[in-house]
């Protein structure tokens, strides 16, 4: 049983008197520590309660309080970058009271979000964004002249500097004139373990401390001098990282772009961060500092399973023991994203050509399940959304079919990618989209809303989206076996309704749908992927005597035109329903098709994604709010039939 913790109960004198960082900064550097442990005290009672990121935010506390200490909050910008990280910012502005909310509909939202809070300086919910923007806010601060000076520093992990869009913002912030302090928190992880040789990198980048405090209390001391002019600054830089360069053996990939590298530092110890930031805070020019962190810090069970304890779910404090109800083996549905990872698997086995492509999301598509089946045929390129699709078309193009599985809201920062380096080349690459449609709690950044739009725009694209598992294992099978170009199979969060086992996989025809209901009411649903439909039909049957039919198209792209024929001849009125945006998705397909073919005496009601970010709840209060529901689908049926 978990105890009965909660924030008003512990036992937090300080973080209780913090109610802006202007309260941090009256503290004395002797107290920080004290404030640090309560913040961890806090995050354990409040997230085994309500669950949210946990072993990010832990490992980033220290970190955290000497940011909000030394800079000058809000009108110094910190930027966040992917926002796991950022529970103790918080905490620390404002939000203590409201964190019980965190993630709840109504409530304060698990990632960073200007609209919530003028200490949330960007949106940060994918990674890798935080350089670019922070540069363009210190470029910006330049260009606008503002005195006092304004800090700008961005907050980066070591797994999200590997992304493409981070090097970018590197490059552009070594050739472009700015103040920018990129921190970065290295603590070995992203959610699976990371990958790559930057991170190995990383991981023996050196520079000691005693170097570190000589150089730059000689660059202070010589500039209160007048001995070094911001001019000298860049030639003497050039002359010291050779220098160092030549005596270490290693070259600072930083420095090598004449970017200012310090660290590492121990990024549990308050007083060195704060000493050290204070030392490099009023420096000109881009400077980065490497602060080694522990995932987890302060909790045991998640410093040593930091990947589990990423997004733990309801925990018991005291024990670490996870709460949350599982299934027993064998007697529940299962996830739909396990319901791939062990069909991929087992057509891998009988097909070599097969390999598995994923972006830092192994356990998160159970794409881990092929791997530790054949290793070697299974790849994670990292927070590189882009690159994985490239990737695959390569492997595609020389004879290899590959399966990219790819949250739906990560696989928008590969658009372009999809176009050009495989769709119009006809590539074979399947995308296995999970995440599709309404997530819950992580809100507007994750929703998979827009898969179903920016899609069956794409030439050659065939969309295919199961209403169950058996059928999602189909469209897998399909995808291995039958010759095709690319292919995308979008599947929700989550458990799906049927208790294994399953029948044999079967090959399908792209573009044939199914009906599994004839309506006596002159109402037929027309529903695409997993929905409420067909519980909203039978509600409507028991509450209000009215049956209307149901069709489970199945595929987007091809569109079932056969069966579109069939409804148009046999209903007057078509309901349409999916867990998509409005604009362009399945709907907007069902009108064109009915305009294209003259025919316009069909009324179209359409039951989807309105047009806008969707705040965080849980999906089913999402889902009703949304109009998608079952109860949504009951009254649409109701209101077309003239009852």
């Amino acid at each position: 049983m978990m105890e009965n913790i909660s924030s008003s109960n512990l036992n937090i004198p300080l973080l209780s008197a913090i109610n802006s960082p202007e309260d941090l900064r009256r503290l004395s550097k002797e107290q920080l520590p004290q404030v640090c442990a309560e913040i961890r005290s806090m995050l354990i009672s409040e997230l085994s309660r309500n669950p949210g990121h946990f072993a990010s935010s832990m490992g980033a506390v220290e970190l955290t309080v000497a940011l909000h200490y030394v800079f000058n909050t809000p009108y110094d910008r910190i930027v966040w970058d992917v926002g796991h990280q950022a529970y103790g910012h918080k905490l620390l502005t404002g939000r203590r009271d409201s964190f019980k909310n965190n993630r709840k509909l109504g409530g304060i939202s698990g990632f960073p979000n200007p609209a919530e809070s003028e200490y949330d300086t960007f949106a940060a919910g994918h990674a890798s964004n935080s350089i670019s923007a922070a540069l363009g806010m210190a470029v910006a601060s330049q260009l606008q002249k503002d005195r006092p000076r304004r800090n700008v520093v961005a907050v980066i992990g070591d797994a999200s500097i590997s992304g493409g869009l981070a090097f970018e913002g590197i490059n552009n912030a070594a050739n472009t004139p700015n103040n920018l302090l990129i921190v970065l928190n290295d603590n070995d992880m992203s959610i699976d373990s990371n990958v790559g040789a930057l991170n190995s990198y990383m991981a023996h980048l050196t520079a000691s401390k005693g170097y570190n405090d000589m150089r730059y209390k000689l660059y202070r001391g010589l500039r209160k001098m007048g001995m070094v002019t911001d001019r000298q600054k860049g030639s003497i830089m050039r002359f010291n990282n050779s220098l160092k360069s030549l005596l270490a053996r290693q070259q600072n990939i930083f420095e090598g772009l004449n970017i200012r590298y310090f660290g590492p530092f121990d990024g549990h110890d308050i007083d060195s961060i704060v000493k050290v930031l204070n030392d490099i805070r009023d420096m000109d020019g881009p400077r980065i500092l490497h602060l080694r962190t522990v995932k987890g810090k302060g909790y045991k069970p998640a410093e040593e399973d930091p990947a589990h304890w990423h997004a733990p779910g309801r925990f018991n404090p005291a024990t670490g023991e996870r709460t949350e109800t599982k299934g027993s083996a064998g007697a529940a549905p299962q996830k739909y994203q396990d319901v791939v990872g062990q069909a991929l698997t087992a057509l891998a086995k009988d097909d070599p050509a097969i390999v598995g492509i994923t972006a830092a999301m192994l356990s998160g598509t159970s794409m881990s399940v092929m791997q530790a089946a054949m290793p070697g045929r299974v790849f994670d390129v990292g927070i590189s959304e882009g690159h994985a699709v490239t990737f695959a078309g390569g492997l595609a193009k020389d004879g290899m079919k590959p399966f990219v599985a790819i949250y739906s809201s990560f696989l928008q920062r590969a658009y372009d990618h999809i176009i050009h380096d495989v769709a119009l080349q006809n590539l074979p690459v399947t995308f296995c989209i999970d995440r599709a449609g309404l997530v819950g709690e992580d809100g507007p950044t994750h929703h998979g809303s827009f898969d179903l739009s920016y899609l069956r725009s794409i030439p050659n694209m065939t969309v295919g989206a199961p209403s169950d598992e058996q059928t999602l294992r189909d469209m897998l099978y399909t995808a291995a076996t039958a010759p095709h170009g690319p292919m995308s199979i979008r599947y929700p969060r989550g458990a799906g309704r049927t208790v294994p086992p399953y029948a044999p996989m079967q090959i399908m025809t792209p573009g044939k749908g199914r009906m599994i209901t004839q309506g006596e009411a002159d109402v037929a649903v027309l529903s695409l992927g997993v929905t409420e439909a067909a519980e909203g039909i039978r509600l409507a049957a028991e509450q209000n005597g009215v049956k209307a039919a149901l069709y489970d198209m199945l595929w987007l792209k091809p569109l079932d035109h056969e069966m579109l024929r069939e409804v148009a001849g046999r209903y007057r009125r078509i309901i349409t329903v999916e867990d998509g945006c409005r604009q362009g998705g399945f709907g907007s397909a069902v009108l064109e098709w009915l305009a294209d073919s003259g025919i316009s005496n069909i009324e179209v009601t359409r039951l989807a994604l309105p047009d806008k970010f969707i705040s965080q709840g849980t999906p089913a209060q999402l889902r009703q709010i949304c109009g998608i529901d079952a109860e949504a689908v009951r009254r649409a049926i109701v209101k077309e039939s003239g009852i």
